[in-house]
Parts: structure tokens; sequence; C-alpha cells
């Protein structure tokens, strides 16, 4: 298959500079918005995380316009690195310097085809391999000259199509499970309520005091090296999926650096909490990742008996804990809780008796949804999209 450099197909647009006291949290007439890599998501959120910059710093080929891609570029964590959406309107707005905007020439590059490309498994592995040991950065200059399959405009349409209609079962599933959550945040709040305001006499403990004897709660390997087939999973920020752990996907580490990390290593039942990146993301450990480790950006909760992870687990999910965790985050771009302020994080210790009450309903709720999704589309979309992308569609 032919291949052309991005920028032959697209205009790279770098990203709007601006200093900390230009920025504010509250729009005026002579601002504008400027929206950050956390607006990146499965869509874009044009309406959350906005900085208002003075009108005049957003150069107007800056501004977003519909099926501009936005990409970030640059962050602490090398699973952000690359994560792009899809604009679905024009935006009388922009976006700040660690992202870049990849806006298509429709006469030769089909937007969707474009997107769907750069959401691959194979342009998202060049990506985690960008440079920086603390920061990771793709340059804008290799960015612009990455080659990108180019069948023709036709052939482009014919794949974004099969690959859109691949896209929207991946959304029904994620639609699916956001009805379960708040189902089940529902039913927490009406047996526990608010963790942060509950008048329920029990005990209130820190959450270092609730973990298993002779653990804490810490973070895993700093440097995972080359991947090693067949080697030790370890779990990133990136790995969590509609903020659960990915079924599949999972990088590996060789044994040898696994083991200088022992006391990550995660058994079932465990939590994975996110300290960077996407903060408050956090699932239970399931069988089939016992024994993997973690990376830095997220931390292993070994619950002790005194709280059940079917418990625990909603507990770090409802809005009061995650805004108190907002409230400790640290860093304007990169924002992070420390290891010391998650240990110190107030949990309120419910009767046994309740959690297990919780915890059948919890299990039901997600049994069901399991049966109604049969299996994951993730990695079946994977698949499908490396296919397209290698002529085999």
């Amino acid at each position: 298959m032919n291949t052309v450099s991005l920028d032959e197909v697209a205009d790279v647009i770098r990203g709007v500079t601006f200093s900390k006291a230009e920025g504010e949290t509250f729009p005026s007439p002579d601002r504008l918005p400027v929206i950050r890599a956390g607006s990146i998501q499965q869509e874009l959120h044009l309406d959350e995380g906005q900085i208002w910059v003075p009108a005049e710093k957003i150069k107007p080929h800056q501004k977003i316009r519909r099926d501009d891609i936005i990409m970030c570029t640059s962050s602490g964590s090398s699973d952000l690195v690359g994560k792009c959406a899809k604009s679905e309107q024009d935006y009388d707005g922009s976006f700040g310097a660690f992202c870049a905007g990849i806006r298509t020439d429709s006469q030769v590059m089909n937007p969707s085809y474009l997107f769907h490309f750069l959401r691959s498994p194979s342009f998202r592995r060049w990506t985690s391999s960008s440079s920086g040991a603390n920061i990771k950065n793709i340059r804008l200059s290799e960015l612009a000259k990455f080659q990108i399959p180019a069948p023709t405009i036709r052939e482009q349409k014919r794949i974004a199509a099969i690959l859109d209609k691949a896209d929207n079962l991946r959304r029904k599933r994620q639609q699916a499970i956001q009805l379960a959550d708040e189902f089940l945040r529902a039913v927490f709040l009406e047996m526990f309520g608010d963790p942060m305001t509950s008048s329920k006499p029990w005990m209130r403990k820190t959450l270092q005091e609730i973990v298993a004897e002779g653990t804490s709660i810490t973070y895993g390997i700093v440097q995972a090296g080359p991947e090693v087939e067949g080697g030790v999973p370890y779990i990133r920020t990136g790995d969590f999926k509609d903020g659960l752990l990915a079924e599949s996907g999972y990088a590996r580490t060789s044994q040898e650096i696994a083991s200088k990390f022992e006391r990550s290593k995660v058994l079932e039942g465990d939590l994975v909490y996110c300290i960077r990146a996407s903060i408050g993301s956090v699932d239970i450990v399931p069988k089939a990742l016992e024994g993997a480790n973690l990376t830095q950006g997220t931390a292993r909760i070994a619950p002790g008996p005194e709280v059940l992870s079917e418990y625990l687990v909603e507990y770090l999910r409802t809005k009061g804990f995650r805004h108190w965790v907002d409230l400790q985050s640290k860093g304007a771009t990169f924002k992070e809780i420390t290891l010391g302020r998650l240990r110190d994080a107030p949990v309120l210790v419910p009767p046994m008796a309740e959690q297990r009450k919780f915890a059948a309903i919890r299990m039901k709720v997600l049994q069901d949804l399991k049966t109604k999704m049969n299996s994951s589309q993730e990695p079946l979309f994977d698949a499908l999209s490396q296919r397209a992308f290698q002529g085999e569609l």
C-alpha cells in the first residue's frame, strides 16, 4: 500500500502558548477558551477544563474546526502521549501547547480514515516510545513526517465506514457500562451515604489503616525496559478503558525487573488506583491479572479484613471522594496525588454485613452486564483496525 507523510495530507497545528498569569479559570468578554489534554477522551470534551486566555493569544488558524483531530503531544505519562479525539463542531476556542491540531485536506485524505489510523495499535506503539525521561514528547517535526497508509480516497471512505460501525458498537458498550455505574452509585449512596458527609455512626479510618497487614499503598516499576514476549504484564494508566481495567493488551517486562518491585505485585482482589493522568480511575484486579505489576502512575491497594474490595472500589469512585482527591492533587498541567496524601484518605468503614449486601448487588449487576455485552469489543476493534491499515480489510 502506498504511504504519504502526514504533512502531505494535513496541516499540523501547534497549540496556544501562554503564561500562567495570562490564564483564567472563568470566562470574560475579551477572552477565549483553551482546552487541555484532559479534554481528550473518547470524544473531545470542549466544555471541560478550559483555561480562558486573552483573545489575541489565539491565531485564527488555531481555532478548532469540525473534523479537526486534537492530539496530546506532551505528558508525564507515555500512555497519554498520542491520545487523540476528533471535533464534531467548529469551536470558538483552541488547545494548549501540550497538544497539536491535525487538520485534514479532505480532497486527498478522509478525516475519519485518518482519525482511525491515529488511534490504531501501530500508531500508538510509535507514540508510546516518544522521547523524554520524565516528560514524554512527540516532536511535531517527526509527527509531520510520519508515514500514513494512503489507498484511494474511495477506499479510505469504505474503510472509515467499516471502522465507524465497529466503533459505534464500542460506544454502546461504554453506554451500558455507564448505566451500570450510575445504578451502583445510586445504590451505594442509598446504603452508605456520601462518604465525606455521611452521618452514619460508623468508624472512619485512613486508607493505609485498612490495607492488609504487611502491605503499604505503593506504586510500581520505575523503568519497565523493552517489551518482553511472555514476560510479566504491568498495568499503566492507559490500561484503564471506560474507567475499568482492560481485558487485554498489556505490555510486559522481564522477570528480573518485575522481581525488584515485589511490593507492587498485584493479587486477585487488590485494587489498582491511578495517581497520575486519569487520577481516580480504580478497579479490582481480576484473576487473569494476578501476578502482574504496576507502573509509577498507578498504586496498589490491598484491602485488609475490615473492608471488602467490592465496597472499597465503589467508595473510591464516589463523587465525594473524587472531590477530596481533586483538592489534594497537585500540578497545573500534569496532576497527581502523592502516595502520602492517598494513604491519609478518610474511609468510612460500615459493618461487614452491610458491605456483603452491597457486594452481592454489585456482583449481580456486573454479571448481567457481562452477559449482555458477551465479550469486550476492544480487542476485536483493534484487530479490525490493524487489518484495515495493512490492506487486509
